[in-house]
């Protein structure tokens, strides 16, 4: 089985909504995150880690750093055969239906060489 790291992307108008959804009852942030439990469900042993949402992005780079600009928002860790078997779990995500500004990349996790 393959390791494959989900990243959650929203533009800013996107993420301004998620901000306002902070300020919800629990009862609200319940009802939203339906959606997500069911995908969760849908992908049983599949799913390693349903992740959490990310905030505050730093880029990083040898001359300092600064706000991320790319946007995300949130991960999970899956695993599958391939990543064609990835996708189609991805296939009609929650967060892809949520808002026209939102996306998700998917990448396999490279296993390093053993180093002696």
């Amino acid at each position: 089985m393959k390791k494959l790291i989900v990243i959650y992307y929203a533009n800013k108008e996107a993420q301004a909504e998620m901000e306002k959804s902070g300020n919800q009852s629990e009862e609200d942030i319940k009802k939203a995150m339906e959606p997500w439990m069911e995908w969760a469900k849908a992908c049983g042993d599949n799913l390693v880690d349903l992740g959490t949402p990310l905030g505050g992005g730093k880029k990083i780079t040898s001359s300092g750093s600064e706000a991320s600009e790319k946007g995300a928002v949130g991960y999970s860790i899956l695993q599958a055969n391939s990543m064609d078997d990835a996708e189609k779990m991805l296939q009609n995500h929650p967060h892809t239906s949520w808002n026209a500004g939102c996306s998700i990349e998917v990448y396999e996790a490279m296993p390093l060489p053993e180093l002696n």
